[in-house]
């Protein structure tokens, strides 16, 4: 079902949860660089010139390993298995740079 407000029409369709939470090491190199790493993502290495282009980085080979595993039949990672459960709220945290 399609409602429209304002110009903005939204599905009122409930739809399986599409996004999970994973967390996230972040170090910063000698060289000035960031490296993100994660336990609850086993093989991830990402890196970036500065933390939010670093920490996308991590989100886009996430999202890539998470289509493979999907398209091989493969088992996804078990943070990412929490996808399949609409039950449990969403915890997130986000970094925030002050001026």
């Amino acid at each position: 079902m399609l409602r429209q407000q304002r110009g903005y029409t939204f599905s009122m369709d409930p739809t399986p949860l599409s996004e999970t939470t994973v967390a996230l090491q972040v170090e910063l190199l000698p060289e000035g660089y960031y490296l993100v790493t994660s336990t609850d993502v086993p093989g991830l290495v990402a890196q970036g010139q500065t933390l939010s282009q670093a920490v996308e980085t991590a989100q886009g080979l996430i999202r890539k390993l998470a289509e493979s595993c999907l398209e091989h039949g493969d088992p996804l990672p078990p943070a990412l298995q929490a996808l399949a459960d609409t039950s449990q709220p969403i915890q997130l945290r986000v970094p925030v740079s002050l001026p």
